[in-house]
């Protein structure tokens, strides 16, 4: 977290590092929005999958906040510091296995290339390590269209209701006393507001009426089982970005690659939930006054530039490479950085705190400045 190594407290950073996320989000979606599937014939986001997390995600992240003011500064270093390791573990691992599926597909394409009399020449990428197994093949890798054609409009518009709703809710909390009656029931409304929407499309998916589509075949059929698994892994996501100041996509990413989705569509569609969870977040902090204005608008430009420019050359070297496993080890190795950065610094913190006798206990939520 730089906010936190440049001297914010841990909370101070969580709120900073927040802000950084949304910029760095609304850059990415506005990149992706313009890119298409590289094996199907739909948005390289799936629209579908965000509309079935993003409101238990919203729903998380507001009780994380409330984590975030009631728990103590090490409670949250302790956490980021155990929770980024562990993320950052299981990614390199899916990383590995990613590549070891890649380098055989390569394999497989250069002996057909040589069968054919082709020569053994470079292999051009086509297809996707870790998505569905039938379908037609695209030639182009990740092809642009415009914004306007590459939209969802009804799952767009329903994942805007959810934001909008949230953000109402939050803002006529904010202009309550903290923890009277009427404050909980504003508290409490985020809970059908998010389970209408979610359960709207795990009944659809159920039902069969919507499909993952990411997902091929495999998204076609869905146990009630699963579907309870998904949101309630949002909801987790959802806690731990807010409690924590991370995107959602530090869990979301991971779980959407363990559920089969292809690394380019993991990413962009947990980025894509990640932005309206990230800048909800960000409203929350803002009416908590938990960050500076001005240093939150200057992490959030230069997280927004440096977003779009990644993105741009990530992409390139997925297509030079033909290994979609590169943004599988980006993530790992940014988490694991932040980890290592957060832990030292965190851990000087605390070190600090107990040699002066400060309190380190919990919070009050209802007697929190706001």
């Amino acid at each position: 977290m730089l906010s936190l190594i440049i001297g914010f407290d841990p909370k101070s950073a969580t709120a900073i590092s927040k802000c950084m996320i949304m910029g760095a989000a609304v850059s990415t979606v506005y990149y992706n929005l313009k890119l298409r599937h590289p094996t199907l014939d739909m948005p390289i986001i799936d629209y579908d999958l965000a509309l079935l997390i993003q409101p238990m995600l919203m729903l998380g992240i507001s009780i994380g906040v409330a984590f975030n003011v009631i728990f103590a500064d090490w409670m949250v270093t302790v956490l980021l510091i155990v929770l980024f390791i562990g993320t950052s573990t299981k990614a390199f691992l899916k990383g590995v296995e990613t590549w070891k599926r890649e380098t055989i597909l390569k394999k497989e394409a250069a002996r057909c290339l040589g069968s054919n009399g082709a020569g053994a020449g470079e292999v051009e990428y086509k297809s996707l390590p870790s998505g569905p197994r039938s379908g037609p093949q695209k030639d182009a890798m990740e092809p642009e269209v415009t914004i306007l054609e590459n939209i969802n409009w009804k799952e767009l518009g329903l994942l805007v209701f959810v934001w909008v709703a949230f953000l109402g809710l939050q803002i006529a909390k904010n202009h309550t006393a903290s923890c009277s009656i009427v404050y909980w029931v504003l508290d409490l409304l985020q809970i059908p507001v998010s389970l209408v929407v979610s359960l709207y499309e795990a009944i659809s998916l159920y039902k069969g009426r919507r499909v993952i589509a990411s997902k091929g075949d495999d998204g076609k059929s869905f146990r009630v089982f699963q579907l309870v698994s998904y949101c309630a892994f949002g909801v987790l996501a959802g806690i731990v970005g807010g409690l924590l100041g991370l995107g959602g996509g530090f869990i979301m990413g991971p779980l959407f690659l363990e559920l089969g989705v292809p690394p380019q569509v993991s990413s962009a569609t947990a980025t894509f939930a990640m932005t309206f969870s990230s800048s909800m977040s960000v409203v929350e902090y803002y009416l908590l006054k938990r960050f500076p204005v001005p240093y939150a608008l200057y992490f959030v430009a230069v997280a927004t530039i440096a977003a779009f420019v990644g993105q741009h050359v990530v992409r390139k070297l997925i297509i030079l490479l033909g290994r979609a496993s590169l943004i599988i080890f980006i993530l790992a190795f940014m988490i694991f950085v932040s980890a290592i950065s957060l832990g030292g610094v965190g851990i000087s913190n605390m070190i600090g705190k107990f040699h002066r006798h400060e309190y380190m206990g919990f919070e009050n939520l209802c007697k929190y400045d706001r």
